[in-house]
This record gives C-alpha cells, structure tokens and sequence, in this order.
C-alpha cells in the first residue's frame, strides 16, 4: 500500500517524539470548491449490536484503515474530498453515518435514541470491530472529534494515530455545570435553546434552515452553494435526528439520562484522561463555533503531539472547507505512529 514520505516530514517526526511540540501557522492549501464534491459512491452497511450503520469507503482494499467521524449538522460529506484524497494516496478510508443521520438506522425501535458522547464512541469502536478492522488511524471534527478523542483514550490499541479538530473535547455532566462566561455562554445559544420543549419543537420543525444557521455562524467566510448544502441536509431527514441531538445537548446539562451500560465509561471519561496516541490537533483561524484554545488542551496530549491553526478563513467544519490540509494532516499523523 502506498503511504508516502519525505525526509522533511522523518525529521519532523523525530523532533515530535524527541519532546517538541509544534504550533504552526498553516495557509489552507485548498478550500472546499462551490460546486458538490464528487460523490463517494453507493453505500455499504453494516450491522453492530444497535444499529444498522450506512458508510461510505474509498480506497484500495489492502490500504491502512481510517475512520473518519463527521458531527452535527454536518454529514459525510464533510470529509468527501480529503477521503478521495486519502485514498488516492493508498488509504482505505471509511467515513459512517451516525446514528440519527442519513441511512443509519436502529435495529429496534425499542432503542433510546441516546446522543451521550459514550453512546456515540461506542457505535465508532462497534463500526471496527463489525468490519474487522483492528486498527485506523481516526479523524473527527464537532461531535465527530469528540468521539475520536474517546476512542484514543479507552482504546489506544486500536487508533494508530489521531487527527482531532478543536483538539480535546471530552466532556462530562459535571464540568458543563459549572457556568461559564457571559460570552462563552452566549455562543452556546442553541444548546440551552435545546433544552426547552420550545426548542426541541423548533428543531423538528426548521431542521434544515436550523442547520444552515449554524453552518453560517460557526463558518462565517465559508461560501457554499445551495447544492453542497442540500447534499448534506438531507441526513438530517432521519427520522431519528431530531431526538438524538436534543438528548446530545440535554445530557451535556443533565437533563436528559444516559444509560447504565455508559456509566463506567463516563465515569472514566469524567476525570478527563490524558491521550498517548501520536496526535495532529486543527484549528481553522475563523471558526465562530464554540471550542476550546490550543493553550488550553495541549497538556492533554503526552505522546508525539503538533497543533496546527489553518489560515484563509477557514472555520468550524475544516475538513470540508480545507479538504488538504486534513488530508495531509491524516498522513503526517500516520508518519508520526511510525517513529
């Protein structure tokens, strides 16, 4: 399989393992073009003990794996041209649906359409083990690198590298207790929105004019069309999308409940644990979504570690507006599991 290298790229490696960590300043080598990416081709699925989980993959069978996790609103389509990209590099690439999204489905409608974040991790380590991948290299963005992030801290054997978006994003019911700031709180509008019977009703009516909103907000010099949109909206017609994100903002207050069969698992996640696995953290230089500085997560990463902020406007949803430099942060990470 195909998986290319420069020295310039071993010698940056080197120094990552030697200790260095470092923050660069990165120009988007390639913004999301106006018209529709190419398309990944028709679906596959696959079974887990909960969920009949739809997925594209791209790339040659033999390539080593990537998991690629999307978040909300979003779809797969946020990474359709750093997966083709990836692939063209060797890379077998998978990028499912989540639950609640697209043609993902529950096997039984006696299921609780649970958002909590263990929920989620679980259906991504679930995806592996039904497909037989025993390890990939797993990127994320938004809830997506939340659930990435899980994945490296309860499994570390089973990601070889990892790409995060927005850096470390595990949570916990106790920490979002704690108010923040007037400012910090007003960027989270849409969660306390959520949290209303007004709100869960106003998603459920306005889905699709909800989630061009926050694509707006939270990517303000992002331009796309209204065919890149739709294409993504449309996973948001799952039927059921709207009570897996309210539970997902719900849990985080400690409204809704999770399940037992998460508890240890949040509880483990609670004392918010350290990630070993070599990691590539992104930032894009204008996301207007709520996320946390580089400064302020770097000390939860301790195995080789470089943080990229990528310039050009570039904001929330990174991989789709800079399909490049996701892509190649995918491989560098990749290079860094090697040393």
């Amino acid at each position: 399989m195909p998986r290319f290298r420069n020295a310039d790229r071993r010698d940056f490696m080197k120094q990552a393992l030697a200790g260095s960590a470092a923050t660069m300043m990165l120009a988007a080598p390639g913004r999301a073009a106006a018209a529709p990416p190419a398309g990944f081709g028709p679906l596959k699925h696959v079974r887990t003990s909960l969920l009949d989980i739809a997925y594209a993959e791209v790339g040659p069978a033999g390539g080593l794996p990537v998991l690629l996790i999307h978040g909300w609103p979003y779809d797969i389509h946020t990474y359709a041209d750093a997966a083709l990209d990836l692939g063209g590099q060797g890379y077998r690439v998978f990028v499912p649906y989540l639950r609640g999204y697209g043609a993902t489905r529950f096997l039984s409608d006696a299921s609780l359409r649970n958002g909590q974040q263990a929920a989620l991790a679980m259906d991504a380590l679930e995806f592996l083990d039904a497909l037989g991948i025993k390890r990939a290299i797993v990127g994320g963005c938004d809830w997506g690198a939340r659930t990435a992030c899980i994945l490296a801290v309860l499994h570390p054997d089973r990601v070889r590298a990892l790409v995060s978006v927005s850096g470390y994003l595990i949570g916990s019911q106790a920490a979002a207790a704690k108010p923040l700031s007037p400012d910090a709180e007003r960027r989270w509008w849409y969660q306390y929105y959520f949290a209303t019977e007004r709100g869960y009703q106003g998603y459920a009516a306005n889905t699709h004019e909800f989630a061009r909103l926050i694509w707006k907000t939270a990517s303000p010099a992002w331009v796309f069309d209204e065919a890149v949109f739709s294409r993504s909206a449309a996973a948001l017609d799952n039927v059921d999308h709207v009570a897996i994100s309210i539970h997902n903002y719900r849990w985080r207050l400690g409204l809704a409940e999770g399940e037992a069969r998460y508890d240890a698992i949040e509880a483990k996640l609670a004392t918010f644990p350290a990630i070993k696995v070599p990691t590539i953290t992104l930032e894009g230089d204008e996301n207007g979504a709520p996320h946390p500085q580089p400064e302020d997560y770097r000390t939860k990463f301790i195995g080789a570690y470089e943080h990229r902020t990528i310039a050009g406007g570039i904001g929330h949803n990174l991989p789709q507006e800079a399909p490049r430099a996701f892509a190649r942060a995918i491989v560098d990470a990749d290079g860094m599991a090697d040393f």
